[in-house]
């Protein structure tokens, strides 16, 4: 599936302010990035760094007053998500060094609080890829989808208790139960095709039988058509744009159309 996504991104600048972006999606992990265009209403110095997760990062200094950043690419993608019920559980003793820190309670996924709430999702489930969906599935089923409901402190617990939250408060709870269970689990932040509506989405990856696969509790089925921006631990890792001064996100708007 070849997919065109963007963003606009208006910001209000008070005074010059430091500001880190993570806006460009990156080639692997089943999507290939064939054009890009990315552009600043301002002309402005920026250097790219890539982070420990292997975000591609922007670094610039926000000049005073508005300032709009639009950013698109054109993306070779899968129509389909890769399930694999029966998928085994990776003992941690064979995780990959890099896959270790998705093991462990983040800021908002306090793992730490939750295995016995894990449990009995999951029941006699067998260890791996099915106990992920059984959570997944639970958290579809019981946890609300509505906005106005969380803010960006509202964490994993929070959301175990309240039972209403976005998609952010989705993947940190799923994060969190995963994690509980001893399967690295990471968060994911991106476009989807045909979502409604039409926004910035986030879902997250459980790594079984030696490989990352995707689960998304907002969606009833498997849906593919996704194009990852960000991997982290959670949203404190995966924040699309960093400010370090007086400066406010007035207007987003974001499309994705298959191309």
């Amino acid at each position: 599936m070849r997919l065109e996504v963007g963003c606009k991104i208006t910001f209000e600048i008070d005074e010059p302010t430091p500001t880190v972006l993570m806006l460009r999606p990156r080639s692997g992990d089943g999507q290939w990035i064939t054009e890009e265009r990315y552009t600043f209403s301002q002309q402005v110095p920026v250097a790219e760094y890539v982070d420990t997760y292997g975000n591609l990062c922007q670094r610039l200094t926000a000049p005073t007053g508005e300032f709009i950043v639009t950013t698109s690419a054109v993306v070779e993608t899968a129509d389909h998500i890769d399930v694999a019920p029966g998928a085994p559980f990776t003992l941690i003793q064979d995780l990959p060094d890099d896959v270790l820190q998705f093991l462990l309670p983040s800021r908002y996924c306090q793992s730490d609080r939750c295995s016995q709430q894990a449990s009995d999702i999951v029941g006699d489930v067998e260890p791996g890829y099915d106990q992920v969906e059984a959570i997944r599935r639970w958290i579809h089923h019981t946890v609300t989808y509505q906005y106005g409901t969380s803010n960006a402190s509202t964490s994993a617990m929070d959301t175990l208790e309240q039972k209403v939250g976005v998609c952010r408060d989705f993947v940190h709870l799923g994060v969190a139960l995963c994690r509980s269970l001893d399967i690295p689990t990471r968060m994911v932040v991106g476009y989807l095709y045909q979502l409604e509506p039409m926004d910035l989405h986030a879902w997250f990856e459980a790594f079984v039988d030696g490989r990352w696969y995707t689960f998304d509790a907002t969606q009833a089925e498997p849906r593919g058509g996704r194009v990852a921006i960000a991997y982290g631990r959670d949203a404190a890792d995966v924040a699309l744009a960093t400010q370090f001064g007086p400066a406010s996100l007035t207007n987003m708007r974001v499309w994705v159309t298959q191309g």
